[in-house]
Parts: C-alpha cells; sequence; structure tokens
C-alpha cells in the first residue's frame, strides 16, 4: 500500500471521526424545543391537544437533526420545514417561538456568505412579525419569535465567519503539509535515484571489467571483484546518508571518485576544482551533480575525454562539465531534470550544449562572502590521461 493511499485512508478516517462527534453536539440545544410543550401544561390541555401538540414536537426534533445532520443544499429543506412548521402552530402555542429561534441560530452556519445569513435572518424575524400581526399573537410571542431570533442570529453570524476562517486555516494548513511531504518525497526520489543510478552503473562497469579478466588475469579480476564490494558497501553508507538528508563526504573525495569512475570506463579526465567555501547544502547540490553527470557520461555519451571545472565567477559558483561524446539533442531524463530542479532551488541555472558532444554549463550563486575571499586559483587535480 502507498503512502498516498494511506493517507486517503486516514484522512477518511479521520473526517468520519470528527462528523461523527460533531452530529451529537445537536443534543446539546435540543432540551430548548421543551419550551414547546409549556403552554399546553400551563393551559392543562386536553388529550387531543396534547397529541396535536406531540406529533407537532416529534416533527420538530427530526427537522431539528435533519438539519445537523445533512449538508447544504439538503439542510436548507429542514430548516425551512422547521420555519414552516413553527408558523403552523403559532396561532394555537406560543411556545413555537423555539422553532423561530431555532431556524435563526442555524442559518448563519449553512449559509455561505454573512448576506446570505443575514438574508435567511430577516426571512424568520419577518415571518414572526407576520404570524403576529395576522394572529394578532401579542407582543411577548413577538419578543420571543422575533427578537430572540434576531438576536441570536446576529451573534452566530459572528461565529459562523469566524468558524469559515478556521476551517480555511485548517485546510490551507493541512495543504502546506501535503505540499511538504510531497516536496520531501521528490527530493529523497532524486537523492535516491543519483546515488544508485551511479552506484549500479559503476558496479556494472567493474563487474563486466572483471569478467573479461578472470581468464587472463585472475589476480585482476580480483582486485575489481573486491572494488565492487567496496563500492556496494560504500552506495550503502550512502543511501543512509541521503535518507537523513546529508552527505558525508566531502566534495573532493566526490570529484575524484567521479574522476576513477570515468577512468574504469575508459574516459581521460581533466578535472579542476578551486576552494569556494561553499555552505553544506550547495556542496550536497555539487556533489549529487557531479555524480549524475559522470553517470550520464559513463552510460550514454561513448566519450574518450571528459573535463570537470568548478571555479568562481564573478560571486559565482561555475561547474563545467564537458565530454566530447555522441552529444545530439535527446529530451532531459529524470535525472537532468532532478539536477536542474536543485540548481534553480539554489537561485542558479542549468546551460546544456550538445552540438559538440555535451557540455553542461552551472551557475549559482555563493552565499558566503567569507568564502569568496578565501577562494584560489584553480587547483589542477589531474590532466588528459
Amino acid at each position: 500500500m502507498d503512502g498516498s493511499f494511506s493517507e486517503k485512508i486516514l484522512c477518511t478516517k479521520r473526517s468520519y471521526a470528527e462528523s461523527k462527534r460533531h452530529r451529537w453536539i445537536a443534543l446539546i440545544w435540543l432540551p430548548y424545543s421543551g419550551f414547546f410543550f409549556l403552554q399546553p401544561w400551563l393551559d392543562h390541555a386536553n388529550a387531543k391537544w396534547w397529541l396535536i401538540n406531540s406529533i407537532g414536537g416529534a416533527v420538530g426534533v427530526a427537522l431539528f437533526f435533519g438539519i445537523f445532520w445533512n449538508k447544504p443544499p439538503r439542510s436548507w429543506y429542514f430548516l425551512f420545514g422547521l420555519l414552516l412548521l413553527g408558523m403552523g402552530y403559532a396561532p394555537f402555542n406560543g411556545g413555537s417561538a423555539t422553532f423561530f429561534i431555532y431556524c435563526a441560530a442555524f442559518s448563519p452556519f449553512l449559509a455561505n456568505t454573512e448576506f446570505g445569513a443575514a438574508k435567511m435572518l430577516a426571512l424568520v424575524v419577518g415571518a414572526a412579525a407576520l404570524e403576529t400581526w395576522l394572529f394578532h399573537l401579542g407582543g411577548w410571542f413577538l419578543l420571543y419569535s422575533g427578537g430572540f431570533s434576531a438576536l441570536i442570529g446576529t451573534g452566530n453570524i459572528f461565529f459562523a465567519q469566524r468558524n469559515r476562517q478556521n476551517e480555511k486555516l485548517r485546510m490551507a494548513k493541512e495543504e502546506i503539509e501535503h505540499l511538504a511531504k510531497v516536496a520531501e518525497r521528490e527530493r529523497i526520489a532524486r537523492d535516491l535515484h543519483d546515488v544508485l543510478g551511479h552506484t549500479l552503473s559503476v558496479v556494472i562497469l567493474k563487474s563486466e571489467l572483471a569478467g573479461k579478466l578472470v581468464a587472463r588475469d585472475p589476480k585482476k579480476a580480483e582486485e575489481e571483484i573486491a572494488d565492487v564490494e567496496r563500492i556496494a558497501r560504500e552506495a550503502l553508507a550512502d543511501v543512509r546518508n541521503t535518507i537523513r538528508g546529508y552527505r558525508a563526504q566531502s566534495l573532493e573525495a566526490e570529484f575524484s571518485h567521479a574522476k576513477s569512475t570515468l577512468e574504469t570506463a575508459g574516459v581521460k579526465v581533466n578535472a579542476e576544482t578551486a576552494s569556494l567555501g561553499l555552505s553544506p547544502a550547495q556542496e550536497s547540490v555539487v556533489a549529487l551533480v557531479v555524480r549524475e553527470a559522470v553517470t550520464n557520461v559513463v552510460r550514454h555519451a561513448g566519450a574518450r575525454n571528459c573535463s570537470l571545472r568548478l571555479t568562481p565567477v564573478n560571486g559565482s559558483c561555475c561547474l563545467e562539465i564537458h565530454d566530447d561524446g555522441r552529444g545530439g539533442s535527446q529530451a532531459e531524463g529524470n535525472g537532468l531534470r532532478g539536477m536542474r530542479e536543485r540548481i534553480e532551488a539554489l537561485g542558479g541555472t542549468v546551460e546544456r550544449d550538445t552540438r559538440a558532444g555535451t557540455k553542461l554549463t552551472i551557475h549559482f550563486p555563493i552565499h558566503n562572502s567569507a568564502g569568496m575571499e578565501a577562494a584560489t586559483a584553480p587547483e589542477k587535480v589531474g590532466g588528459w590521461l
């Protein structure tokens, strides 16, 4: 099961748990519906009126839970049904003002905007005023059904708006966390591609060479097999360092390793490096870029010669990798795309020239003035052999 599918299941379970918990919040406000039965009790209503009011109360409770347990637009149907129920019972049961108050209290949470909530609130208060006028229900009913509805509904507009803002913040936070996870996965994928791609290429080369030497030079074949074992062990350490997000190997050692890899593949190497005072993060990127470029030379270029140059240029780091192989205008693969993403993350650029072999020119700013002042002239590491 992949990570994204597992996360979807986790989010679904969390959403289900939250909705299951929130749906029972309705029980907190349900006791207020008891006011609907206050007037029949005070009036000592007979069995017939108790039955009629009990039916109304049961329908009101059903509509009440329907509002909580459904989402718009369906929940609006339950809300309007509760309003109509209140209007229907208002002429002979003043406790129906409770239904008006419920409608006014829930409207701001169902509406998408403050203006929509205000319109619904005006409708509820207008319906209460109309009922009072038509059936001469008196000022107390208007106070309860209209005044309390206006007061509670207006206050809930503020709370509903705050809830919507909190929900947006929560969604934004989840999106940021998701993007961070995606970026981290892509970084690990690039690192593993660079490390394993380079190492496996060297292992293949040395294994092929050992196979050719077994018959005519067993001693040399044994040395090559020993190198394969050493490289595999180093690769294991590199993979562990990659997962931890750092490199233990220095940039100088990386260039030395690249030179050795090219020479094993029969490519003559000219390497020049300068001390640039790069940060650990910049050194890590340069090391991975060198690895990927050297791997491509060994795999695809068919080159005889390759030059590696790392020098300071006008406050920037300049890395050039040039081979005299096939060149051509092949589309960028995953390795080159990953290389470009790494360099662009440092504020740099990657240029590829395939007219005469392949030449990669990489620039990125050095954010270390002390390191620039200490930069020296390129030091010759190797020459055309």
